[in-house]
């Protein structure tokens, strides 16, 4: 018997401990937290680490370096021996805590902060290495309690380290937890408030990306709360990022970027990405922009804003009927001019505004109630004139008498004018080619808007490449002018349109001025008629003073104030970010609908999709949100939330599943079966 004592003796002398390197733990309610070593015996001069372990209550979240809209960090200050040297604390990539409206950056369930040691190489084997710790942390749930604890471990020295058994597997699963150099390259950069992140690398695909979040290092540079929008080609993944504030950015924007795979298996890599151009979103090479632009401007014709116009193109096609070859050409030479030149002015001024600081997306003159005001009333000078209220060269609406001349002014005019009517609308393909466009450099942008305003010249175009098509047409006659004057009525329906138009912008006081404008634009088409009728002068100088009257008004719709926001469906919400932000934190599934009431695309999609029964009552049955934002007067916020998503013109639809936070970006063109495919 004592010989079997005395050998299990020596056995416990010689098998290594089982007791880990763990020191007493500070215990509350909301936690329990100790301090670890990963060496059950460590060697002189070679280097170890201790640990901060906190092991949370269900519910209790801690923080990660940069805490989000609120939180503190851990803090651990060691006092060591004399030689002994420490590393900083090393943070495990966070998670996305939401808490109503804000979004906070930390962990759950169980946190573990490494942190290396070095101890002196004049120890010795036999001696023990004491190492004291302090620290403090901030656990929260509803509320948020600070906590602090004093921590101590003594280690013995051997001559050869010995890992610990027991805590070494919480070292292993900490060390995979934190962020690591990855092979990625990124960039990052801002239009505004409103950005991306750029991040290349050979193993970037899509099918190969799940989801992605990038967590910024520096406190208070992002909004936490907003979504960072995904999309995923090969060798590039790219983020949607919104600044908290705008300030200048520093050298260098560091983070992390937590990128989940297609197996759900989540890795995190250390990013430094610094500012500068990054390519609109979905990043379209420069000739598949310019093929969409020109698809764009094609269907551009066949979309409702275009129709007025259409009056005005079907006489000038009248015109042309039994024309010289020659005539026809030049006539379609001079319209495809007029369309082309336009749509590159108005890139050009997007693009000015843009690198000015201001904000402008397509259609973005709508969002002026002076501009709209402007239009009514050229659309009722042009009536008027395509009634036979006045003839050409009266001080009536330069614009609409241009575009009414017979010559080939009037068909470069007759260009003009389409392109600032069809501005409204947002054919298929635009969106992603205009996106793209305004992330390029100013020539190749300006290329890509060419592009567009050949596409929506083409027919036009053709014409005057197959001049015999015109012969198909009916001979010239008395019909021309019954033609005429009975197309004279789009154009008032158009006035009247964008008078309601300026009803949603400015209230009814604005609806006055520009009906006020009205009557004296009438007025002065009517003297001017009566004028060039009997050839005397007085009636001209009336009608100019009329017009002088009614250009006078306009700076009064400049400074009407916006109606309040209206959310259009029925059981809508006005949409906002922080609405956004608190619904996707819920877990509930969301449909944005950005809308315009200028925007004749968006009220067709409303009236024949988003409206239905069986799109209501699917929204009802799924728990679906309907947020509804009102971009008729430009609002910095929603054009911000446009270019966010790779979009610079309404509408723009986006449907989050329950529990997502990337959006599914549906087409511009609704039917019922898209909406109801989409949920």
């Amino acid at each position: 018997m004592l010989r079997l004592f005395a050998l299990l003796a020596a056995l416990m002398a010689a098998a290594p401990t089982a007791w880990a390197i763990e020191s007493a733990p500070v215990t509350s309610p909301r936690a329990t937290v100790t301090l670890i070593a990963d060496q059950a015996a460590l060697a002189p001069g070679q280097p170890f680490r201790v640990a901060l372990r906190q092991r949370l209550a269900p519910g209790w979240h801690t923080y990660w370096i940069n805490p989000g809209d609120a939180g503190q960090p851990p803090e651990v200050t060691l006092a060591l021996p004399e030689g002994a040297t420490a590393g900083a604390m090393r943070f495990p990539a966070p998670q996305r805590i939401p808490f109503g409206p804000l979004v906070n950056f930390g962990y759950e369930g169980e946190a573990v902060f490494n942190i290396p040691v070095t101890p002196p190489a004049s120890l010795r084997p036999g001696e023990t290495f004491t190492l004291v710790a302090d620290a403090t942390w901030l656990v929260c749930e509803q509320v948020c309690i600070p906590e602090n604890g004093a921590f101590r471990l003594d280690i013995p020295v051997e001559a050869a380290p010995r890992p610990d058994p027991v805590t070494g597997p919480t070292f292993t699963a900490a060390e995979a937890a934190e962020p690591r150099a990855g092979p990625f390259a990124a960039r990052v950069g801002f239009d505004g408030i409103h950005g991306a992140i750029d991040i290349t690398g050979p193993a970037i695909a899509p099918g190969a990306v799940r989801d992605a979040f990038f967590f910024p290092i520096e406190a208070n540079l992002l909004d936490n709360a907003a979504p960072q929008p995904l999309t995923v080609r090969d060798g590039v993944l790219r983020l949607g990022l919104t600044r908290a504030r705008a300030e200048p950015l520093p050298p260098a924007i560091e983070g992390v970027v937590a990128i989940t795979d297609a197996a759900g298996v989540r890795g995190a890599y250390l990013i430094s990405a610094p500012p500068g151009e990054v390519p609109a979103a979905g990043g379209l090479p420069l000739w598949q922009a310019v093929l969409f632009a020109a698809l764009g401007g094609l269907i551009l014709n066949l979309m409702p804003c275009v129709f007025p116009i259409l009056a005005m193109k079907a006489v000038a096609l009248a015109r042309l009927s039994g024309a010289a070859g020659g005539t026809v050409r030049a006539h379609a030479a001079s319209y495809t001019a007029g369309v082309v030149l336009s749509f590159l002015a108005l890139g050009g001024l997007m693009i000015g505004l843009r690198a000015a600081g201001g904000v402008a997306g397509w259609g973005f003159q709508f969002t002026s109630p002076v501009f709209v005001g402007a239009m009514a009333w050229l659309m009722l000078a042009v009536g008027l004139n395509l009634s036979g209220v006045y003839g050409l060269g009266g001080p009536v609406s330069a614009g609409g008498a241009l575009a009414g001349r017979g010559g080939h002014a009037g068909s470069f005019f007759t260009g003009t004018l389409a392109v600032l009517v069809a501005t409204p609308c947002t054919a298929p393909f635009m969106a992603a080619a205009i996106g793209a466009a305004l992330g390029l450099g100013a020539v190749e942008a300006l290329a890509v808007f060419g592009a567009m305003g050949l596409g929506m010249a083409l027919p036009y175009a053709v014409l005057g490449a197959a001049p015999g098509l015109a012969r198909v047409l009916p001979k010239p006659g008395v019909w021309m002018d019954r033609l005429k004057q009975g197309l004279a009525f789009p154009m008032y329906g158009a006035a009247a349109w964008l008078v309601w138009v300026l009803a949603e912008q400015a209230g009814p006081p604005a609806v006055l001025v520009v009906l006020v404008g009205g009557v004296l634009i009438g007025f002065a088409a009517w003297a001017v008629g009566l004028a060039q009728a009997s050839g005397g002068r007085l009636g001209r100088f009336v009608g100019a003073v009329a017009m002088v009257g009614a250009l006078a008004l306009l700076p009064v719709l400049h400074a009407a104030p916006a109606p309040a926001q209206t959310t259009g469906a029925e059981g809508a919400e006005a949409w906002s970010e922080a609405r956004l932000a608190a619904l996707l934190a819920e877990g509930r599934p969301v449909f944005v609908n950005l809308t315009a009431a200028w925007c004749i695309t968006c009220k067709v999609n409303e009236r024949i999709a988003l409206g239905t029964e069986g799109v209501r009552t699917a929204f009802a049955q799924r728990g679906v949100t309907v947020l509804t934002g009102d971009w008729t007067r430009g609002d910095p916020a929603i054009t911000a939330a446009l270019r966010a998503h790779g979009r610079d013109g309404v509408p723009l639809y986006l449907y989050y599943p329950a529990g997502a936070t990337t959006p599914r970006i549906l087409p511009q063109i609704l039917t019922e079966g898209i909406v109801l495919g989409a949920l």
